[in-house]
């Protein structure tokens, strides 16, 4: 049993809209993905974390500071204003993106390709983008929530034939 990067695409978007929902009150909306200007020097924070087993691939959440730190308010329940180290913002985007993958990882399991999930990775930069070696698929799902874009990346390893 495999599964295609099209019902990937679906199950991330599912998931990313019920963890916003559902864990931080917030409604977003699925768009074409932002493509970044050669000019801009925004910072990004990507929130990765990986499923191995029947099913092998990377979700990886790309979001700009701003949105990142009103998702550690939300999460944490505390005034953006109050949201004052990196650490706090990473921590919260690496749960957010354990959320996601765990959402993404209980379908697959229920579906009957059983995985786990690695531990959530961290990276802040600018122009940043993740890439995948061998045989990887990969999918870009944009998002908009009130002024803030970002985006999910989907690289889902293809069975060995």
């Amino acid at each position: 049993m495999t599964i295609e990067i099209a019902q990937m695409e679906q199950l991330a978007g599912k998931a990313v809209q019920d963890v916003f929902r559902n864990m931080l009150s917030m409604e977003i909306a699925q768009e074409p993905p932002a493509i970044p200007s050669e000019e801009d020097e925004r910072i990004q924070i990507i929130g990765s974390v990986g499923f191995v087993g029947e099913a092998t691939g990377i979700i990886c959440l790309y979001i700009e500071v701003a949105l990142a730190k009103a998702i550690t308010s939300s999460m944490l329940g505390i005034e953006e204003a109050e949201v004052d180290t990196d650490e706090m913002v990473n921590d919260a985007i690496g749960e957010l993106s354990n959320m996601v993958a765990g959402f993404v990882k209980s379908q697959l399991c229920d579906g009957g390709l059983p995985c786990v999930l690695t531990i959530p990775s961290i990276v802040r930069g600018q122009k940043l983008s993740v890439e995948g070696a061998g045989d990887i698929i990969r999918r870009v799902i944009g998002f908009k929530n009130c002024q803030h874009h970002f985006s999910v990346e989907i690289l889902l390893q293809q069975p060995s034939q």
